[in-house]
């Protein structure tokens, strides 16, 4: 069945002190037009800036999630990704005349309230869904945080947290069902510390707006009473604080026995929101963070921008293949005699490319290079690596018609092995740097697994209507 994408039927506002700035701010929410996406609007500066809810426009990940453009930022955006995934709304308006969304109760219930209040509102266009087909793994050795996704036909997540302290100790949940389980299962969700965080986190000029109305602070070590004035002087807290019994400070009441490992699930469906369209995954999360989080929505949403621009090119579906000749047409500006890549193998976006060029006897160089020992030139099969590194680099542009790639430096180029008629080059281009639209490559063309050529190659990205008839 058809899956549609969705909006709100009309605008609705909330306000209040944003958790880390304290900053008191209005946002509003509003209906948008179908293929919109999710985009924060600064309505407090003289410009209208849109801050695009993606992973691409990520700025900040150290207490929070921040996006931002240039020198304008919005803090702490999950817990309303959150409610607006969660309640499966595609398209959406977030206009804000601050730098930080209202904290509310320190969960994603109070934004869930308005929208549902606003309305959902189905619309005409289909939900642009990415399928992960295959598995995606991000792993942290250092903080010992992993994160795979797995395929499936639906929206899962499972968590778990341990953080050695016996006040939390180690706890999991799931969600298996968005639309039953997240309003009354996780939305309520509030976010949490730790007791030695608080004063750190003061200290660094961070939770301004927190206070024991919309955060739980997890007792992790001892205080004294002279300890504890100090600290609700530092924090500007007018009632009381006592470190409990619970292991909550002021013996906090949880709204679920294991809401700390809940808010992490709902901090997950806020961060992977910046995938920038809904998935269908299993998702695995071990001792997940925003940092975490940010780092594997990126790699999803990079597989995303890829699926789409093979889908762009390479019209019909081939196994092995990721473009055939037809698609490589459609993206390369060389033709005959001069294009030197037959099809593409592999591609990682901005990462890795393999193409095949198959050398035959026919080729129009061998008549000169040479009559009676047919050998291909080097600098051809330079050439060759070159254009696949174009196919690399061009691909990390969402449209590659405009653009032109210019090669500026050969380093390191060597010739191992003559490329003779019945060859077939298995050509690799693999990026080491990107410094704007200044690119460095490393290549390496073999046949029968052994090496023949290497050359690291130095390349710009142009306009077409600037490259002054120059290129590759």
């Amino acid at each position: 069945m058809l899956e549609l994408q969705h909006t709100i039927s009309k605008s609705a506002s909330i306000s209040g002190a944003g958790l880390h700035t304290g900053h008191l701010t209005t946002m509003t929410f509003k209906p948008a037009p179908e293929n919109f996406g999710i985009r924060f609007v600064r309505t407090d500066l003289a410009e209208r800036i849109e801050i695009p809810a993606n992973a691409d426009y990520v700025v900040d990940t150290s207490r929070g999630t921040t996006i931002g453009i240039g020198d304008t930022r919005v803090h702490t955006v999950e817990h309303v990704l959150a409610a607006i995934v969660g309640l499966q709304i595609d398209n959406i308006i977030i206009e804000i005349d601050g730098i930080e969304p209202p904290i509310g109760d320190g969960s994603a219930m109070p934004y869930v309230e308005k929208l549902l209040e606003a309305g959902i509102e189905k619309q005409e266009a289909p939900k642009d869904y990415i399928i992960i087909d295959e598995t995606v793994m991000y792993h942290n050795e250092e903080e010992q945080v992993d994160i795979v996704a797995l395929p499936l036909d639906g929206y899962r997540l499972t968590v778990m947290v341990d953080y050695q302290n016996p006040a939390l100790g180690s706890q999991h949940t799931g969600l298996f069902d968005l639309g039953k389980e997240f309003v009354s299962e996780f939305a309520p969700a509030r976010t949490f510390c730790f007791l030695s965080e608080v004063e750190t986190l003061a200290e660094k000029g961070l939770i301004k707006g927190g206070n024991l109305d919309n955060a739980v602070v997890i007792v992790d070590h001892d205080m004294s009473e002279n300890e504890i004035i100090q600290l609700k002087n530092k924090l500007g807290l007018n009632s009381d604080l006592s470190l409990g019994t619970s292991g909550f400070l002021n013996d906090k009441t949880l709204r679920f026995r294991n809401e700390p490992v809940r808010h992490k699930l709902l901090d997950l469906i806020g961060d992977l929101a910046l995938i920038g369209v809904p998935f269908k995954a299993q998702i695995l999360a071990a001792r997940p963070g925003h940092k975490a989080n940010v780092e594997f929505a990126k790699k999803i949403r990079q597989l995303y921008q890829q699926k789409k621009l093979v889908k762009k090119y390479q019209h019909v579906k081939k196994e092995g293949v990721v473009f055939d000749i037809n698609a490589i047409k459609r993206i390369l500006p060389h033709r005959y005699p001069f294009l030197l890549v037959d099809k593409i193998t592999h591609l990682e976006m901005e990462k890795k490319v393999v193409g095949i060029k198959s050398v035959t006897g026919n080729e129009p160089f061998f008549e000169g290079h040479f009559p009676d020992e047919p050998i291909m030139p080097g600098v051809l099969i330079i050439e060759a690596m070159a254009q696949c590194g174009g196919i690399l680099l061009l691909n990390s542009y969402m449209d590659p018609a405009s653009k032109l790639m210019v090669f500026m430096g050969i380093n390191k180029a060597k010739f191992r092995k003559q490329v003779v008629p019945g060859d077939q080059l298995v050509l690799q281009a693999e990026l080491v740097s990107k410094k704007r639209s200044v690119m460095v490559i490393k290549t390496e063309a073999y046949v029968d697994n052994n090496l023949v050529a290497e050359a690291e190659l130095m390349a710009g990205i142009v306009d077409r209507e600037k490259n002054n008839g120059q290129e590759d």
